[in-house]
This record gives C-alpha cells, structure tokens and sequence, in this order.
C-alpha cells in the first residue's frame, strides 16, 4: 500500500469514527481518536455482522484493502457508547 493509500484509508476511518461518536453523543477525542475508534469500529462491526451472517452494506476497497463502512459507523457508535459507560461508572 503506498502512501497515498494509507493517508486515504486514515481519513475514511476518522470520518467514520467521528460519525459513529456523533450517533452515539460522546466525544472521545480529537481526529487521532476518531481514527483509533473508526478502525476499532471496522473490527467491531464486521465481527457483528459475521456472527448474525450479515453481508457487507456499503465497502470501499482502497488499493486492494477493503473497508466496511457501514459496519465501521456502526461499530464505532457501539465502542463509544460502551467507552462512555465506563466513564460514567468509573469517574
């Protein structure tokens, strides 16, 4: 993956971790952390829709790697949700 590439597939994951913030009404951080939770969120929301055999929605594939972003939104607003709640109940 070149450079480029890379670039383009951290900004796609930081959109998609700050919009998975958004749903969920908390904000965990700046840019570096709506990346950190979009890529958390891929994970997340991918494991989901294998476990109830669900197909990919809406993916796009940057220089052959592909990036799930439906699943990302989805699972980015469940991380955050579940990061917001352990806030609240160890603060």
């Amino acid at each position: 993956m070149t450079l480029m590439g890379f670039l383009i597939l951290l900004l796609i994951a930081a959109i998609c971790g700050g919009i998975g913030q958004a749903l969920a009404g908390i904000n965990l951080g700046g840019c570096l952390a709506s990346i950190i939770v979009g890529f958390i969120g891929a994970y997340i929301g991918v494991w989901i829709a294998n476990k109830f055999g669900l197909p990919p929605i809406f993916e796009i594939t940057i220089q052959g790697q592909p990036f799930p972003v439906v699943w990302a939104v989805i699972g980015s607003a469940i991380f955050t949700f579940i990061i917001g709640l352990l806030r609240k109940i160890f603060t």
